[in-house]
Formats: structure tokens, sequence, C-alpha cells
């Protein structure tokens, strides 16, 4: 049995395509994968901090020292920490807001990128401590941004994923959904093409 955790950053609850991709994919999985269990993280419903000096000193001071907001942003942390720890498998739905991955998204990975728990420094770099697993990222895009210079999505997940040792990554693009007719419906049947061959 594998442990599969899907991180949802989609601010719409109604119509959104990555909420879609994510569907679909869970329930595909569901069907090849039949004792697995699937846990979902929807970062719009229940969002988490930003990084801030709370969340620092949690990190930092001595456990003396820390006052209860940082204990608690701390705890915070370790909870997300040890979620991603635990799968297997980990499926990132992200549309593309302004270029990049959702704020919300990006919070989650500054709690999670934790030095000594999910990569350590060695004297010959950071090494990524999470070789084990391997991601899905399902994207909604309104344009078509794959393989281009503005597609800031794919080159930074792909470099946060390796860093903690995630090398095994597929992405799935839903494109041009703001573009219409052709495109839309294009844009659909690819990304449901490649989901389909995923479980």
């Amino acid at each position: 049995m594998s442990r599969v955790l899907i991180i949802e950053s989609s601010a719409r609850q109604q119509d959104s395509v990555s909420r879609q991709l994510t569907q679909t994919f869970i329930s595909q999985w569901k069907a090849a994968h039949p004792a697995d269990e699937i846990s979902v993280r929807d970062l719009a419903i229940n969002p988490v901090p930003h990084l801030d000096a709370n969340l620092l000193g949690g990190w930092m001071k001595p456990v003396e020292q820390r006052n209860e907001v940082e204990n608690a942003s701390l705890e915070r942390s370790n909870q997300l920490t040890d979620e991603l720890l635990a799968a297997d498998v980990l499926v990132m739905a992200a549309p593309m807001y302004n270029f990049a991955i959702p704020s919300t998204l990006k919070a989650w990975l500054d709690h999670v990128l934790r030095a000594g728990v999910t990569f350590k420094y060695t004297p010959t770099g950071p090494q990524g401590l999470l070789a084990d697993k391997r991601a899905f990222v399902l994207t909604a895009r309104g344009g078509i941004h794959a393989g281009g210079s503005t597609d800031h999505q794919e080159p930074y997940l792909r470099q946060v994923m390796g860093f903690i040792g995630i090398h095994d990554v597929t992405f799935i693009h839903a494109e041009g959904m703001n573009l219409g007719g052709d495109f839309q419906e294009k844009g659909l049947n690819q990304a449901n093409a490649k989901l389909s061959q995923v479980a």
C-alpha cells in the first residue's frame, strides 16, 4: 500500500480546472491502486501562513526560549512536514497565477523545505532526503506557456522538488484555458490523455 498526498491550491472552488484534474487523478489512481491511502490538503480552504518571524523562531530557537506563538508555528510546520514524509506519492495541483504558482502553495513549500528534515547540508552541497518519493504536478493555465520563457512554474517546482530529493516528477499541463474554443478543448484533452497514463 502507498500513501498519496494531494495538495490543492486553486482559489476557485467552482469551475477550477486544476481541481477537475485532481478529481480525475484520484478516480484513476483509486481504480488502479484500490488499497492506497489518499489524503487531500486544501490550501484554499485551510491556508498555511506565510513564512514569518514566528516560524523562524520556532525553527531556530532552543525550546526554552520559544514563546507560545513560535511553538504553535513550529507545531504547524511539523504537521505539514510529517504529512509529506509519510507520503510515497506527492500530487500538487497548481493553477498558474501571474505566470507562477499560487502564493498558498509557495507558503506550503516554505514550511516543508526544512534543513535536517527534508534536505541536509553536506561538505559537497545540499542533499535531498526524500529520494524514495515521486511527484505529479497538475497545472491549469490560461495561455500556452510550457517550455517557454513565461513558464515559471515547472522550472521552479522541478528545482525545489530536486532540492529535497524528488527527481521523479511528472508535469501534466492543461493549457489554453482562457483562449476558448479549440484551444481549451485541446488543452483539456491533452491533459486528460496524459492523466490516463499516470495510474
